[in-house]
């Protein structure tokens, strides 16, 4: 087994071309702790998740931008469950995802606005890490969320730092080779 050690560099290797940005983007874990995204970056990254399809232009997508060392950011680094909260906060950004509306798309067009947030920050040389495993109910009390905003992921955004610096599970996770199931597998139905 080859040990991938430029964790700057994980190209998906993919069937077809896609964009660098999406054949680029990958989950880390190790982030810079010290590294501070600048106003008009974090806007641009905010701008893309603004101009995400929605169903019936609703646009549920809702959002708490937490800057490292900001007490919105202890909030929600103290609600993530498990190991994540072992390296997430040395990003510089976490950003609690809320589906805003009762209706039946609202989280899907979230997830919409999440990808196009992703794929902006990637194209801005940032990483991001979605993450599922929150206590979204503390999530809510902590920020006095209303009965129709859920709280769906947080999206752990900065700059890579060193993976040598991680702990020697998370390392082992930060250097996995990257794999997707083969495309034959998730397509149902292609006539």
């Amino acid at each position: 087994m080859t040990l991938i050690t430029d964790t700057h560099s994980r190209a998906a290797d993919t069937t077809a071309p896609i964009l660098p940005a999406m054949a680029e983007r990958w989950s880390p874990r190790g982030f810079d702790p010290i590294a501070v995204i600048d106003e008009d970056t974090l806007t641009t990254v905010l701008e893309a998740a603004r101009w995400a399809p929605s169903g019936n232009n609703n646009q549920p997508a809702r959002f708490i931008v937490a800057r490292r060392g900001s007490e919105s950011f202890r909030k929600i680094h103290s609600n993530l469950m498990g190991f994540n909260q072992a390296w997430a906060d040395k990003a510089s950004v976490l950003i609690l995802n809320i589906a805003e509306g009762d209706n039946p798309w609202a989280q899907y067009d979230l997830g919409q606005a999440v990808a196009h947030l992703t794929i902006q920050a990637q194209h801005e040389g940032l990483a991001t890490h979605q993450l599922g495993g929150i206590d979204r109910k503390a999530l809510a009390d902590a920020f006095h969320l209303k009965a129709n905003q859920d709280a769906v992921t947080v999206t752990v955004l900065g700059v890579l730092g060193n993976a040598g610096d991680l702990t020697p599970e998370l390392l082992e996770r930060e250097i996995a080779p990257r794999t997707r199931k083969p495309l034959t597998e998730v397509l149902l139905v292609n006539d």
